[in-house]
C-alpha cells in the first residue's frame, strides 16, 4: 500500500512504480492465499497423520488379538490332537481284547466241540453195553451178586472164576 501512495505522488514517473507496486500487491495477494493453502494442507496431512497413527495403533492391537487366537487355536488343536493319540491308543487296546475274546470264544468251541464228540462217544458206549448186558441171562430170573475174590496185585484170576462171574452177571 505504501508502494501506492509513493506512485501517486510521484505522478507520471511513477507510473511504472504503480504498475510495479500493483504487481508486488497482487504477488502478495497469492502468496497469503498460498500461505492459506499450505497451512490448510498441512493442518490437513497432520490430521490424517493422527489419524494414522490412530489406525497404525489400532492395527497393532487387532495383531495382537491374532496372535493371542491364533496361540488359542494352536493350544485347541494340540488338545484335540492329544485326544486323538489317547482315542487310538484306547481303540488298540479294546482291538486287543477284541482279538483274546476271539481266541477264547474259539478255544471255547472246540471244547464244546469235543464235549460234544465225547458226549456222543459215550452214548454210543452205553448203546453197545446195553447190547451186551442184554445177552446175558440171569439164573432164577433175579441177579446173584456175589463178592469178588480177591486177588493179590497182578495176579489173574483163573479161567473159571472168570467164567463164574460171567455167569451170575
Amino acid at each position: 500500500m505504501n508502494a501506492a501512495v509513493e506512485a501517486a505522488r510521484a505522478g507520471e514517473q511513477g507510473r511504472g512504480f504503480a504498475v510495479v507496486a500493483g504487481e508486488e500487491r497482487h504477488l502478495a495477494q497469492r502468496s497469503a492465499s498460498a500461505a492459506r493453502e499450505i497451512k490448510a494442507f498441512t493442518g490437513d496431512a497432520v490430521d490424517r497423520g493422527e489419524a494414522g497413527a490412530l489406525l497404525v495403533d489400532q492395527a497393532g492391537a487387532t495383531m495382537s488379538n491374532i496372535v493371542a487366537s491364533v496361540q488359542h487355536v494352536s493350544g485347541i488343536i494340540g488338545e484335540i490332537a492329544a485326544g486323538g493319540e489317547a482315542q487310538a491308543a484306547g481303540l488298540a487296546r479294546i482291538n486287543r481284547a477284541v482279538k483274546e475274546m476271539d481266541a477264547v470264544t474259539q478255544q471255547n468251541a472246540a471244547l464244546v466241540e469235543e464235549d460234544a464228540a465225547v458226549a456222543q462217544s459215550m452214548q454210543e458206549q452205553a448203546d453197545n453195553l446195553s447190547r451186551v448186558i442184554r445177552v446175558f441171562k440171569l439164573a432164577g430170573g433175579g441177579a446173584v451178586v456175589r463178592p469178588a475174590t480177591p486177588a493179590k496185585p497182578g495176579a489173574a484170576l483163573p479161567a473159571a472164576a472168570r467164567q463164574e462171574e460171567c455167569e451170575a452177571l
